[in-house]
């Protein structure tokens, strides 16, 4: 839509918002630029972009919409799916007879409005709004939804009539355990389970029996957190149904099973990873969230900087040799190395991976799944990979003897060989391969670098700024080395180079209603070990991980407490989340 400059100019000096000095400035800067008086005033700060839309909305003739305090049918919300709408900042406010209004930053965004159009056969009434409006529009989905999903809960769980016997965990048929899993609420429980999840951007879901009801629990950013507790007599019905899914044995109660299914939500595939297992109240169930889509990262996204960076790089560039990343479970390790295969992945490498489970599909890449109950391991599948003349191998996790030797042997004889491994530290990565009865010079003949890592949770933008008093800084001086984050603080140029720790600010998560917690989403800490002359000299004679770990320091290497704060001073993540996070 076509905007007459000279109207919003005069717009502009008639709102108030600007004095004419700033005016006239902006208009002679706009005219060497040729750009637009508007987009001057708003690069300067002396309008927001907000001020210029409303002032648009005037000259175009659009309606302008304030929704900060509107509350939205859920039925008119739910015509654009909530990834669309975030992603366009576009939302469905108002329905009447034939026509929905949109409330939108972008009235000129053709594209989004065609295909909303077409997709609830609509005539279509733009609206401006500000960002504040966008983002209370927004956070209505996810209260609508929980609103919605209790309801659904409370309705369709009174449907269920479940008898003695089955509340007893007696009497089921794998016939009666699967007509119940067909059966319609519970379907609909089940759907709605896995939707609020995916939308809740959970990990994992717990479903845990109790002894008069049924507990579901979400990870979402590494917490676990309570979504809500259901009656009894879903149980049964719930767990047959996710079994149906993941294609289990229906009427096997005694021994823990293993599953996978997928759904398609809003366009976005999901895989689930579905865990059985028998407890005293029942059968508890984890499921797994990795969304397929989920690609596209790269080192510097996932939190890797600086010297860290470079050692990793220096360690993709050798044809032969071993990266291995190390971490407790849910620490990013698998995304790591599915992040180094990505920049690995060209058409003159043959890349093969044995995995347990295949958590994402790669192009290109040759993944194959383990199957132990047929005796199909990590080692035998190891021994077939090698004889498929690869240039990259991924082995999913060096869990014994066998599969470390084979991995060493791999690494050997012309192959890159990338793997994890579970230990607290890279450090710790070298005694863990030793107790595996892996030699000490192959070892220090194959590794390249060894990456520790742990997930911390990010802060929202609105955040609150403190400094560390000088009795805090010497607490944290006596567990981290402040010299080095402040020399690399300066070095990357993230703060001035005259700085010290007392001008130094931190950051506190604010709550607000978009970040209940004023957290959202993770980043990783990290540490990379490179393999030099001395640290080899060390593992030869039979160093602890303290002792490597106290020379990899002296040789550059950050702690990942170290990048953990380096972090908190960027305003990515808090101190105190760091220390949950990375345990001493």
């Amino acid at each position: 839509m076509f905007i007459e400059q000279k109207q919003l100019n005069d717009f502009i000096m008639d709102s108030g918002l600007v004095t004419r000095a700033e005016f006239d400035t902006a208009a002679l800067e706009a005219e060497k630029k040729k750009s637009a008086v508007s987009s001057v005033l708003v690069a300067k700060g002396k309008l927001s972009p907000d001020d210029v839309r409303k002032m648009q909305a005037y000259v175009l003739g659009i309606p302008f919409v304030d929704l900060r305090d509107q509350k939205i049918d859920f039925d008119v919300l739910s015509l654009i799916p909530e990834p669309i709408a975030r992603n366009h900042n576009i939302v469905a406010f108002k329905k009447t007879n034939d026509t929905l209004e949109l409330a939108m930053l972008d009235t000129d965004d053709l594209t989004a409005i065609d295909f909303i159009k077409k997709k609830v056969g609509l005539k279509i009434a733009p609206r401006l709004t500000d960002v504040d409006s966008i983002k209370s529009a927004l956070l209505q989905y996810q209260k609508s939804l929980k609103a919605e999903f209790g309801d659904l809960i409370a309705k369709d769980a009174n449907e269920i009539s479940v008898s003695a016997d089955v509340l007893q965990g007696e009497g089921e048929s794998a016939g009666e355990l699967k007509k119940m899993a067909e059966d319609l609420p519970v379907v609909r429980i089940v759907d709605t389970l896995l939707k609020h999840a995916v939308l809740q951007k959970a990990s994992d879901i717990h479903i845990e029996p109790m002894e008069t009801q049924l507990v579901v629990r979400y990870r979402i950013d590494g917490i676990l957190h309570d979504a809500m507790v259901l009656p009894k007599n879903v149980e049964s019905g719930i767990t047959a149904r996710l079994k149906v899914l993941s294609n289990l044995k229906l009427d096997e109660k005694r021994l823990p099973q293993d599953g996978r299914f997928k759904i398609d939500l809003n366009n976005e595939r999901v895989s689930f990873r579905v865990s059985i297992l028998p407890i005293y109240f029942g059968e508890k169930i984890v499921m797994r969230l990795l969304r397929e889509s989920a690609g596209g990262f790269s080192l510097e996204k996932l939190g890797f900087h600086g010297e860290n960076l470079e050692r990793i790089h220096a360690g993709t560039k050798q044809k032969t040799g071993m990266i291995l990343t190390s971490g407790p479970t849910g620490s990013g390790k698998s995304t790591t190395l599915y992040t180094v295969l990505e920049m690995l992945n060209t058409p003159d490498v043959n890349i093969s991976t044995i995995e347990d489970p295949i958590e994402y599909q790669m192009p290109r890449v040759n993944q194959t799944q383990v199957k132990p109950d047929i005796g199909f391991s990590f080692a035998s599948g190891l021994r077939a990979l090698v004889r498929q003349d690869p240039d990259i191998v991924m082995v999913g996790e060096i869990r014994d003897n066998e599969t470390a030797s084979l991995a060493v042997n791999a690494a050997l004889t012309g192959h890159l060989v990338l793997s994890t491994l579970h230990t607290n530290s890279a450090a710790g990565a070298i005694p863990r391969l030793l107790d595996m009865k892996v030699e000490p010079f192959l070892l220090v003949s194959t590794i390249n670098v060894i990456i520790g890592q742990r997930l911390v949770r990010k802060l929202c933008t609105d955040s609150e700024k403190y400094f560390l008093s000088k009795s805090e800084l010497a607490a944290l001086s006596k567990k981290v080395d402040l010299d080095s984050v402040l020399k690399l603080l300066q070095s990357e140029k993230i703060i001035d180079p005259k700085a010290t720790w007392e001008k130094i600010p931190f950051f506190k998560p604010k709550k607000t209603a978009e970040c209940e917690d004023g957290y959202s989403g993770r980043i990783g800490i990290h540490e990379v070990l490179k393999m030099s002359p001395t640290i080899k000299e060390l593992v030869m004679k039979g160093a602890t991980s303290g002792e490597i770990e106290i020379q990899s320091k002296k040789e550059g290497m950050i702690t990942m407490l170290e990048d953990g704060i380096f972090k908190a001073v960027q305003g990515l993540t808090t101190v105190e989340e760091v220390f949950r996070v990375v345990s001493e």
